[in-house]
């Protein structure tokens, strides 16, 4: 009992140590780049951690209750979501630091009735005082996709019920939410204070998008070979 407890309370741990794997901070840096505060960076980053949460307990939950594995096909077209993601990012990143210093220009926009105008990607939501694209939120998802067959099968493996299985992969998810608005947050706190001059900012955009553009093509390659 006392060790299926500790596996479980295990998950925290390795979720936050999930979160630091180099595509997640990749694809989480060519958003980052565009926060001005470690405030906002933690709100990306949890973000993030929120969707890639949902996906890996919807699925990992499905395989634990089948008792199924997922085909090797499917996780390698999941993994290359994750390419092609990286790669999208990438890209996007390039764009916007050329085009508008590597942050979002200020628009005009409206609620219902109410028209207002602030700093904020065209499609998002209000959090607060803030706004907030749906885009952490899908890379999470697709993150979480990518995951869930391998962290499924280690549990099932390691852990004797299905109700500890499913609370390993759910504090996993937990873990995984705090570990990214964490390194969010102090990468957020970085820029503000290194990266005062939009310049500097598109520089960063620059080569973060270079960087996202490249790994997702050296992802990619193998996982293509398994399809």
């Amino acid at each position: 009992m006392f060790a299926s407890f500790g596996g479980v309370l295990l998950g925290v741990l390795l979720g936050l140590r999930h979160a630091f794997e180099p595509d997640h901070l990749t694809a989480v840096s060519t958003l980052v780049v565009e926060a001005r505060s470690a405030s906002r960076g933690m709100l990306l980053g949890a973000v993030w951690g929120i969707g890639h949460t949902v996906s890996l307990v919807a699925v990992g939950s499905v395989l634990l209750v089948t008792g199924a594995v997922l085909p090797v096909r499917t996780a390698a077209a999941f993994e290359l979501g994750v390419a092609v993601m990286l790669v999208v990012l990438g890209a996007r990143s390039l764009f916007v630091a050329f085009r508008a210093g590597a942050h979002p220009p200020r628009r005009r926009h409206a609620h219902g009735e109410a028209e207002h105008v602030h700093a904020g990607p065209e499609a998002h939501v209000h959090v607060g005082a803030g706004t907030l694209a749906w885009r952490p939120l899908v890379i999470g998802l697709v993150h979480g996709l990518a995951g869930s067959g391998a962290i499924t099968a280690l549990v099932f493996v390691e852990l004797p019920t299905l109700a500890t299985r499913v609370a390993y992969i759910a504090l996993f998810g937990l873990g995984s939410i705090a570990g990214m608005a964490i390194a969010s947050g102090v990468a957020g706190a970085s820029l503000q204070r290194l990266v005062e001059s939009d310049g500097r900012r598109r520089v960063l955009a620059v080569a973060s998008g270079v960087v996202s553009m490249g790994l997702g093509i050296a992802w990619a390659i193998p996982e293509l070979a398994l399809l």
